[in-house]
């Protein structure tokens, strides 16, 4: 009975927000309480628990269609305009400076410095290239507060920024061309305000305690019997904290043991929320991104995306979300993939390195949803089963305010 009870409360069903502890951030000590006497159909695929949606409530409206169609009309737009063989630090042709070798001044991405105050005082300039700079770790940071995330903040010039750029232009009247040119870093200074990019952090007692895992298994059979699936070094656990890249802290913070309470490190300093009124969602399979809209079917954000993968594609279609659940429990089941010699089901326990991360968004596709990871520097680099899935925390900041009964499009 115990353990049909958990797999109840697994990947298939996880859309009652009250069948764990309301923890809301990703370095939160997990404690779920798992709901007990929960009738369902199936212990291994079982549907939506207590928050289900019915078969019409998943319907779509003609006007939700009406939106969704100009909503997908603004993305086929949006791919025909970027560039994607683009550096993203290279300014258009028309607008660079031509100069002779001899009296071209030493590069300003050369000189600059990984410092606090070199990072917060980073400054575009012509023909950035491509490559590691402060400009470009400043830029991230910018985009992450306009609601445009470049995934896990690094720092490097990539897919993943360019795509950022494309959308903050899109939402802000620029041409979206992914292109990081002046006019595009003017505006992010002004929605940056004065707020620095990157900011100095006190390490915490309770940044050392944990809980830690001493590794994470990758069979999911030795991940089954652990008590929870936690970070595993602090590092780690800070990387999600402010959405870096973890080999990138350590670049920042060369000399920090991050074994001492009250040893101070640079971070970025970025916000964890979205604009309200999420209207409409779409999973662009190609971009490999997610975009929001709003009522009024304007652009208010985009994430990175891993979007099913050739062996196990995500669903056609449109959906709705049926809930949201926090630091749910995985349900594995060798009948939609097998990992590793299992062949029988297996309940995974919650914790930030689960398979789906420590949040599931729900669809009413059964079995389909957006979710976290454990690997948040691989987002839209690699395959999912089908699912959508986002660093940890952009998948924790849509499950804020997201609701039941948003339309969720599958664009090819």
């Amino acid at each position: 009975m115990f353990v049909r009870t958990i797999l109840a409360m697994s990947l298939g069903c996880l859309f009652a927000g009250t069948a764990f502890a309301t923890a809301t951030t990703a370095e939160q000590p997990l404690k779920p309480k798992v709901v007990t006497n929960t009738a369902v159909e199936d212990p291994i695929n079982p549907l939506a628990v207590g928050a289900a949606s019915s078969a019409q409530d998943a319907q779509i409206t003609p006007q939700e269609q009406q939106d969704l169609n100009k909503a997908s009309q603004t993305l086929q737009n949006l791919q025909q305009s970027e560039d994607n063989t683009a550096d993203i630090g290279t300014a258009p042709a028309s607008a660079a400076v031509a100069t002779s070798s001899a009296t071209a001044p030493t590069s300003p991405a050369a000189k600059a410095s990984w410092t606090l105050d070199g990072l917060n005082n980073a400054s575009w300039f012509d023909n950035i290239g491509k490559g590691q700079f402060p400009v470009y770790a400043r830029t991230q940071v910018m985009l992450n507060n306009a609601h445009a995330s470049p995934g896990a903040i690094d720092g490097a010039s990539g897919k993943n920024t360019l795509k950022a750029l494309a959308t903050f232009q899109q939402m802000n009247g620029l041409q979206p061309t992914g292109t990081l040119t002046k006019e595009t870093w003017d505006a992010l200074i002004a929605k940056q305000s004065n707020r620095p990019a990157f900011v100095e952090y006190t390490i915490t007692d309770a940044d050392l305690q944990g809980p830690y895992a001493a590794s994470i298994p990758h069979d999911y059979a030795l991940q089954a019997k652990m008590k929870g699936l936690y970070y595993t070094r602090v590092t780690e656990m800070l990387g999600e904290k402010f959405h870096m890249d973890e080999d990138f802290l350590k670049k920042l913070n060369p000399k920090a043991t991050f074994k001492k309470a009250g040893e101070k490190i640079i971070v970025t300093n970025i916000r964890n929320e979205l604009p309200e009124d999420i209207h409409l969602i779409v999973a662009h399979k190609g971009a490999k991104q997610l975009y929001l809209f709003n009522s009024r079917n304007q652009m208010i954000a985009s994430f990175p995306a891993t979007i099913g993968s050739a062996d196990t594609p995500s669903p056609e279609g449109t959906y709705k979300v049926t809930g949201v659940a926090q630091n749910p429990w995985y349900s594995y089941s060798p009948s939609n993939f097998i990992q590793g010699k299992n062949l029988k089901p297996l309940s995974l326990p919650p914790g930030p390195n689960a398979p789906v991360g420590n949040i599931w968004i729900g669809l009413s596709k059964k079995s389909f949803g957006i979710h976290g990871t454990p690997n948040p520097s691989a987002i839209s680099k690699t395959a999912s089963h089908g699912c959508i899935r986002l660093t940890n925390w952009d998948a924790n900041d849509l499950g804020k305010k997201v609701r039941s009964g948003v339309t969720v499009k599958f664009l090819n």
